[in-house]
């Protein structure tokens, strides 16, 4: 009779969502707009990259491959968030393993690409002369090979590492209360329900603890190589100089704390608690507000992809008229 109670819970119900059908329906077009724009605005910016040979750079290479898994970091989550707010704010379990399994991998998979981003960003400023340019100069570090080598490790690290978390999880009995108080499925919440108390405050535990290498191994990674990019842009004397270098890392900057602010936030916190409205904030920002910026960040400051996408738009549109 244990057994058989302890594998009642085949599926979750959402708790922080709206129970408001208005608030439901406003909270509905507010995220299917920013879902639209993620996934149209991410499709530009790697349209865009291909079709202009004068993009064909690791620098971009590296945006392009980012705007790709953003679309499916974002898609993990995003559906089903909009299918609850007017459907049945429930999930079953394989669905709620799979959606953390995505969720997570496409994540990390980020996580590395944004330090592979550092690492390319550090050889453009601090050796120029091995880094490629449209003319190709000789003996460059940052090969079109190295740069389909380093996002493939992404990946690969990416959807590997959060395996054996999922697969330990599907093996918890959840036999209590099955209302998850999230807006979508993570480890942590997902561990609550587990029948398992001593195992599951020990897996708590662990996944902090993995969670924590994971995110202060990338930023100590991009940390060390802007100290070595502030050190020589410092060196440069001329204030245009300064100005520029400094402008070709401002992009990735301004993505990296955005992302890595909220993430920290979220999973660096060990034994703090956070109220539901706190939690589903923090959870809006990496997995909502940061993929909707990114393609403002990464288009509207930069120059040569504003104009590439200009270019292209006059086109369409001479063509229709």
């Amino acid at each position: 009779m244990e057994k058989a109670n302890q594998t009642t819970a085949q599926e979750f119900i959402f708790s922080a969502f709206p129970y408001s059908w208005r608030d439901s329906v406003i909270c509905f077009v507010l995220l299917l707009f920013i879902y639209a724009f993620i996934v149209v605005g991410n499709v530009v910016i790697i349209t865009v990259v291909q079709l202009n040979i004068h993009l064909h750079t690791p620098m971009y290479f590296f945006i392009s491959a980012l705007s790709f898994l953003e679309i499916w970091y974002t898609t993990a989550t995003i559906p089903k968030m909009l299918s609850c707010l007017l459907c049945e704010k429930s999930i079953s379990l394989n669905g709620c393993l799979l959606q953390m399994y995505f969720f997570h991998s496409t994540g990390i998979s980020e996580v590395c690409l944004l330090t592979a981003m550092a690492f390319d960003r550090y050889l453009a400023i601090c050796s120029p002369l091995h880094y490629p340019t449209i003319e190709r100069q000789p003996f460059t570090i940052m090969t079109p090979k190295l740069c389909a080598w380093l996002t493939l490790g992404c990946c690969v690290c990416g959807f590997v590492t959060p395996l054996p978390e999922i697969a330990w999880i599907s093996t918890l009995p959840f036999c209590g209360s099955n209302h998850l108080e999230h807006i979508f499925c993570d480890f942590l919440p997902v561990l609550r329900l587990a029948c398992t108390d001593t195992q599951a405050i020990l897996m708590i535990q662990v996944v902090d603890v993995v969670h924590a290498v994971e995110i202060i191994t990338a930023v100590m990674l991009i940390f060390m190589s802007y100290v070595g990019i502030v050190a020589v842009i410092l060196r440069i004397r001329s204030t245009e100089g300064r100005r520029k270098a400094f402008s070709t890392c401002v992009s990735h900057l301004t993505v990296f704390l955005l992302f890595f602010g909220s993430v920290a936030l979220m999973y660096l916190r060990f034994s703090a608690t956070y109220s539901l409205f706190w939690d589903t904030a923090i959870a809006l920002a990496f997995a909502v507000v940061s993929p909707f910026f990114n393609p403002i960040i990464y288009s509207l400051r930069n120059k040569e992809i504003k104009e590439a996408i200009k270019k292209h738009m006059s086109q369409v549109s001479i063509f229709f008229s």
